[in-house]
């Protein structure tokens, strides 16, 4: 028998009341998660289509391209920017390196 004059289903109310509270932080957590998996797939639904042909840049502005790369190549740098294919071929033609993994020079036809 329980001497605290408090009954068994006065304690087991306590765990529950936790429970309860634990279950509705989940649930917001849930819902916040939700939302911003809606938000991350509207972001990439929305993305500009990956441009053609890169130029990466060297370190700073004063210095000459680096690469030409194909527009999805996995080694193009942080500084590369989209161009045209015109672009792309004029700089290849004035000796900017085309990349050795994606080889750009092929993809446009491009013979030394």
């Amino acid at each position: 028998m329980n001497d605290s004059g408090v009954s068994r289903l006065a304690l087991l109310r306590f765990p529950e009341r936790v429970q309860e509270r634990d279950l509705a932080r989940t649930r917001k957590w849930i819902v916040d998660e939700e939302r911003r998996e809606v938000e991350r797939q509207r972001g990439i639904e929305h993305l500009p289509p990956a441009p053609d042909w890169l130029i990466e840049l060297g370190l700073n502005r004063d210095n000459a391209p680096v690469y030409v790369h194909v527009g999805d190549c996995w080694n193009a740098g942080k500084r590369s920017r989209g161009v045209e294919r015109d672009q792309a071929l004029r700089a290849l033609a004035e000796g900017v390196k085309a990349c050795p993994q994606c080889r750009p020079d092929s993809a446009l036809g491009f013979l030394d």
